[in-house]
This record gives C-alpha cells, structure tokens and sequence, in this order.
C-alpha cells in the first residue's frame, strides 16, 4: 500500500459523508468535503506518476473511487432536485455501460487493460466541476442559474462523448483490432 492509494482510499471513504451531507441538505459541508474529494484524485494521481508509485491496485482503484464519488453525488443531486433527473440518469448509465462492458470482457474471456482515454479525464473534470458549481450556488446561495445549466449542458455532451468513445474501444478489442482502454 502506497501513498497515492490511501489517498484514493480516502476518497473512498469520504462518498458517505458526501452523500449524507447533501441529502441531510448541508450543501456548504457537502461542498467541502467534494473539494478535499477532487483534491485527493489529483495529488494522488501526480504523486504516483511523478514518484514511480503506479501500482496495478491503484489502476482499479483510482476510477472505482471516481466512480463511486460522482454516481453517489449525481444521484443525492438528483434525489434533492439540483440536478435535473435526465442527467443523473445519463452519468449512472454511462457508468454502468462501462462497468457492464467490463464485466462482459472478463467473463468472455477477454479482460481489458486499465487505461483512461482522455475524454474520460476531462468529462471527470466536468462532472467534479459540476456538482462542485451546484453545491456552491445552493449552498452559498450564488444564484448562478445561467452558469448552471451551460454546465450541464456541457458536462452531458463530455458525458456521451466519453461513452461513444468507450464503447468503440471496447468494440475494437472485442474484435481484436484496437489495444483495450478503459476508464
């Protein structure tokens, strides 16, 4: 166990916290703890490239916490009605689609590598940026709606972009044409 992935384990740890913040409607501490959160994904991901801790633990772990962090945030986001229901329901299904074509690979045979595609960075940016935006305007009462809903806008066209792109990897190592990448 290294540093990076106990950071990565604290993120893990925090989603309970996150969630019950946001569903207890203390927006502000649902706010903080989502900053420390994305803070966590980024340190630990530069200490471990920048100090050769890449581990293959890490590789699962890092998206897992990702995705456990955002699904979790977007659904109590939802369930409280700062995010509109069509994109709670894209971002989990997005996930899933992942998750499940993951799976398929590992019971046919096939087990895919772990290695994130771009878009998938910067839709993870956006959907962190995102939830970040809707607790600071509700929580701080900002009253940023116009800012709000460009975010969703965007953060859902990074959202499909990345799912497209996932899926036609996928496709490409199930057919044996293209090298595996995953989020």
């Amino acid at each position: 166990m290294n540093l990076p992935n106990l950071l990565t384990l604290f993120r893990i740890v925090l989603v309970p916290l996150a969630i019950w913040l946001i569903i207890s409607g203390e927006l502000r501490g649902a706010f903080y703890v989502l900053v420390v959160a994305g803070a966590t994904d980024a340190i630990d991901g530069m200490i471990a490239k920048r100090f050769g801790m890449v581990t293959e633990l890490g590789a699962y772990l890092d998206p897992l916490a990702d995705k456990l962090l955002l699904v979790s945030t977007f659904i109590a986001l939802g369930v409280r009605e700062h995010l509109p229901s069509w994109m709670v329901i894209l971002v989990v299904s997005r996930d899933v689609m992942i998750v499940s074509a993951i799976l398929l690979a590992v019971v046919i045979g096939r087990p895919l590598k772990m290695h994130p595609l771009a878009i998938s960075k910067l839709n993870t940016v956006a959907q962190i940026g995102l939830a970040l935006l809707i607790l600071a305007d509700a929580g701080f009462a900002l009253h940023w709606q116009t800012v709000h809903d460009w975010m969703i806008y965007a953060t859902a066209l990074l959202t499909v972009a990345s799912a497209a792109a996932y899926f036609w990897s996928w496709l490409g190592q199930m057919a044996g044409t293209d090298g595996a990448q995953t989020p």
